[in-house]
């Protein structure tokens, strides 16, 4: 094993600190990877303040993982000594199971090893993430960054990115497809770019005009407000598909009323609190409420290659290991455009 440094969460009520953790050594199937920036990922919060009640302490967050290759196994073929790669939400599955063999790896039935959190498929060893200098990975759960990207804003396309990518390719938006996003944030404005280049007419929903300057130059062609009662009349009926990105408790009805018959509302944003939908606003129009989660890895390393073609990436603040705690109340506050990412030298 070897000793590596990292930046651990050790209880819901303390900051985050310096801490060291073990990683194995570079394995025949294996790629060692010195991390370079780990995006800074809302779930990492959760985590590391134990909203949900199950974390492990000591925790190490971060699955928006963007490195260069410093040694492969002896049969590794994929990926070479110096390449830049990334790692997402998941490092192993079972990989026999009819999902994994689909290329759904994070609905393996005998459940996806987590990045960190979770632990590897021997059910036993511990995962620890991206707030660290290294880590080890079997190849088929590295992914390939297109050298387009700078290193740091690619980081979020790990999960963020892939998070509302999937969906859209699920519901095959294409060009002249009316498609509305609710927030403006991490998950947001990567659900504006992506969406504009697949050629769609993107309406950005916020609860203010605020941010109506950044949506245009992130490819919105519309903008409206969804405090404003009038937004719902005057826009009922119009889309095709709705990407709801927001995490703060809200309804989910209003939005429904926006969409055409076969519309589908598409939820990717974790809310604390259930939403009520009257069954007949569904039954009227034939529309639908869905969940998307995150890709497999053949589909993220296609929206790693679609990005790199067309330029797409996470508009990012940088910050040192010493300031994640100030980064994640910010994060709650919105006080960032619009995504974090840390600096794994500063580790």
């Amino acid at each position: 094993m070897m000793k590596i440094a990292a930046y651990a969460a050790t209880a819901a009520d303390r900051p985050l600190g310096s801490h060291t953790i073990d990683r194995r050594e570079t394995g025949p199937e294996d790629v060692a990877i010195d991390i370079l920036y780990c995006g800074v990922c809302h779930s990492d919060l959760v985590q590391a303040r134990n909203e949900f009640g199950r974390t492990r302490y000591p925790l190490v967050p971060g699955h928006e993982i963007v490195g260069r290759v410093v040694r492969v196994g002896e049969s590794v073929s994929r990926v070479k000594v110096g390449e830049v790669v990334g790692v997402g939400c998941f490092v192993d599955s079972c990989r026999a199971c009819s999902y994994c063999r689909d290329g759904h790896e994070h609905f393996c039935e005998e459940g996806a090893a987590l990045t960190y959190g979770g632990t590897e498929m021997d059910r036993t060893t511990v995962t620890q993430g991206g707030y660290s200098r290294h880590i080890v990975v079997s190849e088929g759960f590295v992914l390939k960054v297109p050298a387009s990207l700078d290193p740091a804003a690619a980081a979020p396309l790990l999960c963020a990115g892939i998070t509302t990518y999937s969906p859209l390719r699920q519901w095959k938006v294409k060009r002249g497809d009316r498609v509305g996003v609710v927030g403006l944030g991490g998950l947001g404005h990567l659900a504006v770019k992506i969406a504009a280049a697949m050629g769609a007419e993107v309406t950005m929903f916020s609860t203010s005009r605020a941010k109506e300057a950044d949506a245009q130059r992130l490819g919105a062609r519309g903008f409206a407000v969804s405090t404003e009662p009038e937004t719902f009349q005057k826009l009922a009926g119009r889309f095709d598909l709705i990407l709801d990105t927001v995490s703060a408790p809200h309804e989910y009805a209003p939005h429904v009323s926006l969409l055409k018959p076969y519309g589908t509302l598409v939820v990717v944003g974790v809310t604390p609190a259930p939403a009520s939908v009257l069954g007949l606003s569904l039954i009227m129009g034939n529309k639908r409420i869905a969940g998307s989660a995150v890709g497999g890895i053949r589909e993220t390393q296609e929206m790693l290659d679609f990005c790199g073609e067309h330029g797409i990436a996470a508009d990012v603040e940088i910050v040192p290991a010493s300031r994640i705690d100030e980064a994640y109340d910010r994060m709650l506050k919105s006080d960032v455009r619009y995504r974090f990412v840390l600096d794994a030298a500063t580790i």
